[in-house]
């Protein structure tokens, strides 16, 4: 599933749930051996590698109501379970669970996180 967005800043993007925004990773053009591959053949690989940019809330858990404390003021806002991903991950997710989005002529693919496998995490990177 493609959708074409016409926005301008990526920051107007808000991930809801346990949703991630991941921008694919280019792939390679030749094997290790020197061999041209066809344009679209790593596209059609089950599982991709791509780069996290943004993450979504969590998983909603249900509030907890004291009713034994009546006068303690109640919040309402939702809390979440967070997720494992953060933004810069390198993540290695399923190709056929993820949605296609292009925003500003470029792919990004949008995932739950149980469609992640693997996680590459270098925290030393943004330092």
């Amino acid at each position: 599933m493609n959708v074409l967005l016409d926005e301008k800043d990526l920051n107007k993007l808000i991930v809801v749930g346990d949703r991630i925004l991941i921008k694919p990773k280019t792939p390679q053009s030749k094997t290790k051996s020197g061999l041209y591959l066809p344009p679209g053949v790593q596209e059609n690989e089950k599982v991709q590698v791509g780069y996290v940019l943004k993450v979504g809330p969590g998983y909603p858990i249900p509030s907890v109501t004291d009713v034994d404390e009546p006068w303690k003021k109640r919040t309402e806002e939702p809390q979440y379970v967070p997720l494992q991903p953060k933004e810069g991950d390198l993540a290695v997710y399923m190709q056929n669970t993820a949605v296609e989005i292009e925003f500003n002529r470029e792919k990004y693919v949008v995932v739950s996180q149980s469609s992640i496998l693997l996680l590459v995490r270098d925290e030393g990177l943004f330092e």
